[in-house]
């Protein structure tokens, strides 16, 4: 009862119109609907491809900064 309450006291000339939207992930091209006022989005990542959400990390960086300036002074000095 609460929420039909708030409903009918919204000024209705105040508050943008939602509608359904699609969205597109762009990195893995996974979509899904949604409701928004800004019709239809395209996001960077989404949860199933972002490694926050999935569990997946990016290997890190191989060999530390000084071996990493090791190898380039060897290349340099050969």
């Amino acid at each position: 009862m609460r929420a039909w309450i708030v409903y009918t006291c919204m000024k209705n000339t105040i508050h943008p119109s939602l509608h359904a939207s699609t969205v597109v992930c762009a990195a893995c091209g996974t979509t899904f609907e949604t409701r928004s006022t800004a019709g239809d989005l395209t996001v960077d990542t989404c949860s199933s491809c972002h490694p926050a959400f999935t569990g997946v990390e990016r290997p890190a960086a191989s060999g530390s900064r000084v071996e990493r300036f090791e190898r380039r002074r060897a290349l340099a000095a050969a």
